[in-house]
């Protein structure tokens, strides 16, 4: 069979987590492959071996004999095709925090091309990824374009391959939420509408595309790509120590104020130094660090809460946002130590509004820096309680049986909801619904639920499902 060359795409990190095995499942393939190849030889070998000893009085073998001495697979044996792969990052997401560690953690290989797009709004990542991308395209002619998941560059990559009379496939196709108001839901119905092969998590997601007129011969449920990633790594995150991973990551940068001023008669100025020009708000000995509270505040496994916030309609408001740093602040934090990993995003508004100085003060508040996936997968395990606006959190909370407070008023992955045995409840923003779900929530113990086919394997069936519809 003919070699067959596939562009997989990813572009901001919820796309490396399904990637990832996706990657290890075409290099296993090729490896098979390759050891099929020399066992067949090698049995062709010995087949001729025989034939020769079979040979009676040093006769020249026969005509059959002698086809036999080649070391190619006999005829009869078809090899399965080598796969040759190019990963592609659009440079959506590409720092050290928000991208390189996910590399290098995962084992994902450095991308053969990276587009270097950047930030900016909507149509400016959307539009830049296009026009890099077709050249991409124009100079490798791959058979098939792979996509995951719902960001920018799925929906741009998508676009430009179909263009270019180029096969898709989706992975993760299907997902819904019916909120048009989210980017996301609309990069899905785009790539889901131009994709040739849809491989979809859940049946849910497969009847949502039955509902919107897809072929059946285009959708396959393969299962869910994000828990192989969390089944390959959970061992490794397991045994990784809570202290040490907050030490590591704590935030240093807390806006213009000390959680404990130092006061100017406690000052050690260097020689030469001018001490008019040291602010004591902002310096900072080795016993008033924002670090060393931690070694008093410490949590063990599930006496804290995990928590992580990002998307706009949560973090980009006034009206939404200081309410809740209210109830985290004058209600959870009474209770438990709440361990917030804090994008950038969300950081920046929380500084514009004037929230940041209030969390820094509070002694049972540990903020710190985006994780990388092992230290997010450890910090998860071990929570009472996690609060969220992340589907893959939902996804891994699910299936670890950690209760999750989902801060969306829908979803896209219903299959997690407590109501389909998952351990997600949706909160919105509202906080008398928050408080009510966070009560009922930290007395509850929730049990793992596993989904049908969230078994580890899916990126087995994704290649398996693309090499028939090839």
């Amino acid at each position: 069979m003919q070699d067959i060359k596939i562009i997989s795409v990813v572009g901001a990190r919820p796309n490396f987590m399904k990637i990832a095995p996706f990657i290890r499942a075409i290099n296993n393939h090729n490896l098979n492959r390759s050891e099929a190849i020399r066992l067949t030889t090698d049995d062709g070998r010995r087949t001729t071996d025989d034939r020769r000893r079979m040979t009676d009085d040093g006769r020249q073998m026969t005509d059959d004999s002698r086809q036999t001495t080649d070391d190619s697979p006999p005829s009869s044996v078809i090899s399965p095709p080598s796969l040759k792969h190019l990963l592609v990052h659009t440079g959506q997401h590409y720092d050290v925090r928000m991208s390189e560690s996910f590399f290098t953690s995962l084992g994902i290989p450095d991308p053969d091309i990276n587009l270097e797009v950047g930030s900016g709004s909507h149509a400016e990542q959307v539009g830049n990824t296009m026009i890099a991308f077709e050249k991409v395209l124009k100079e490798h002619k791959p058979d098939w374009v792979v996509v995951v998941g719902d960001v920018n560059a799925t929906l741009a990559c998508s676009v430009t391959a179909k263009k270019e009379g180029i096969r898709v496939c989706h992975i993760e196709a299907g997902l819904r939420s019916g909120d048009l108001s989210m980017p996301e839901e609309i990069n899905r119905l785009v790539t889901d509408r131009l994709s040739d092969l849809l491989l979809t998590p859940d049946e849910i997601s497969s009847e949502n595309l039955r509902k919107e007129g897809v072929p059946e011969e285009k959708i396959r449920f393969v299962g869910n790509i994000m828990i192989d990633t969390l089944e390959a790594n959970r061992s490794q995150a397991s045994i990784l120590d809570l202290e040490q991973i907050i030490h590591a990551n704590a935030i240093e940068e807390f806006g213009t104020i000390s959680p404990h001023p130092v006061q100017n008669s406690t000052l050690k100025i260097p020689d030469g130094s001018n001490s008019d020009s040291i602010n004591p708000e902002k310096v900072f000995n080795a016993e008033n660090t924002y670090e060393s509270r931690f070694k008093n505040i410490i949590p063990s496994d599930k006496e804290y809460i995990a928590m992580t916030l990002h998307r706009p309609s949560n973090v980009d408001k006034l009206e939404v946002l200081e309410p809740l740093v209210d109830f985290l602040l004058q209600e959870v934090s009474k209770e438990f130590t709440l361990v917030w990993t804090v994008h950038p995003r969300t950081r920046k508004q929380l500084i514009t509004f004037g929230l940041w100085d209030k969390l820094v003060r509070n002694e049972n508040m540990v903020l710190l820096e985006p994780l990388g996936y092992h230290e997010m997968l450890r910090l998860t395990m071990g929570a009472r309680l996690m609060m969220t606006d992340s589907g893959g959190l939902q996804e891994e909370c699910c299936v670890l049986g950690i209760p999750c407070l989902t801060m969306r008023w829908n979803t896209e992955r219903p299959v997690t909801l407590m109501e389909h045995g998952g351990a997600s409840i949706l909160v919105g923003n509202d906080i008398g619904l928050i408080r009510k779900a966070y009560h009922n929530a930290i007395l509850q113990e929730t049990k793992p639920s596993r989904p049908l086919l969230w078994d580890g394997h899916t990126a087995e069936r994704c290649l398996e499902e693309i090499l028939k519809a090839t």
